[in-house]
């Protein structure tokens, strides 16, 4: 008798084994085909194009499809309006973009005390987020025209005018729009990740005569690190697409100092050079994947203590 009680157990335990083998392969099946048509979009719109770009960038015409391996990298490094875009560009970024997540956290921790017309001061900064950029463009020609309002106020004070757009001071009228455009949103990010920092570490630390800057360096900025990598992602993207203001402030060939890889990217889509633009776009890429895996592995290293 025991022999056949346990014989059944093991075929009923079989049979429940078959079952929930049936089971978690049906729940696989279902949720292949919900995520078939995401995977299929992926695939078609950005995979396979970044592989048109590759077998683009070594070929020397997409006609005769001739094999030349570096070629293209070579001349586009070589090429003296690309390395005026790129250091332009990368100019920007360096300055921009640690300015825009230094000012917004800076904002996020002063809303974060009881300051007077707080409410009034975090909708001041989220107003840019509301304006159209053809709107932005006119404010920002008004101000930094040769006969603006700015240049008007250097007349006030005894100064010359300075053609801010057309003079080596034109970046910094990009930075200025950058910052301006985009610290509002970031702010927003910073003050809800201060409000998930445990205040019982703070009030350990005020009690232990912590420092302010101990508390913010070993309390705070720890578990910030998450979202400053997040908001420094975005805002470096974000500084790639600045294009359109400069191109509304400017045209398609502006002087030298507003030159950025997205003119180069579109004046040599419009001489149909492929080859050059897709080398330029690879080369473009690999610089943002390493600026990106750089970042990541800053955030693991500060931050993986946290999620232990």
């Amino acid at each position: 008798m025991k022999e056949k009680m346990s014989l059944i157990q093991k075929e009923e335990k079989v049979k429940k084994e078959k079952k929930h083998t049936l089971e978690i392969k049906k729940l696989k099946r279902k949720s292949a085909y919900f995520l078939a048509p995401s995977v299929l979009g992926v695939g078609i719109f950005f995979i396979l194009p970044f592989i048109v770009v590759i077998y683009y960038s070594l070929v020397n015409n997409p006609i005769q499809n001739k094999f030349v391996f570096l070629d293209n990298f070579i001349r586009i490094w070589n090429n003296s309006a690309f390395r005026l875009a790129a250091g332009n560009t990368l100019r920007f970024s360096l300055i921009a973009v640690p300015l825009v997540v230094i000012l917004s956290m800076a904002m996020a921790f002063a809303l974060d005390l009881a300051i007077p017309l707080k409410s009034q001061l975090r909708t001041l900064l989220l107003s840019p987020m509301m304006v159209p950029i053809a709107s932005v463009i006119l404010i920002w020609q008004v101000l930094f025209h040769y006969n603006g309002v700015v240049n008007e106020f250097l007349l006030l004070i005894n100064q010359e005018r300075i053609d801010w757009f057309k003079s080596y001071h034109a970046q910094t009228i990009l930075v200025i729009l950058f910052v301006w455009k985009n610290l509002g949103y970031n702010m927003i990010l910073f003050m809800a990740a201060i409000s998930t920092i445990p205040k019982e570490l703070i009030e350990v630390a005020n009690l232990e005569n912590a420092k302010r800057w101990q508390i913010f360096l070993f309390i705070k900025a720890r578990y910030l690190s998450s979202t400053i990598l997040f908001v420094t992602i975005l805002s470096l993207i974000n500084s790639f697409k600045v294009f359109r203001e400069v191109y509304m402030l400017t045209g398609e060939y502006p002087f030298d100092a507003l030159y950025l890889l997205q003119h180069f990217m579109n004046n040599t889509f419009n001489s149909l050079d492929y080859q050059k633009l897709s080398a330029a776009a690879i080369i473009m890429s690999l610089f943002m994947i390493v600026i990106i895996g750089l970042l990541f592995w800053v955030e693991n290293y500060f931050g993986k203590d946290l999620e232990e």
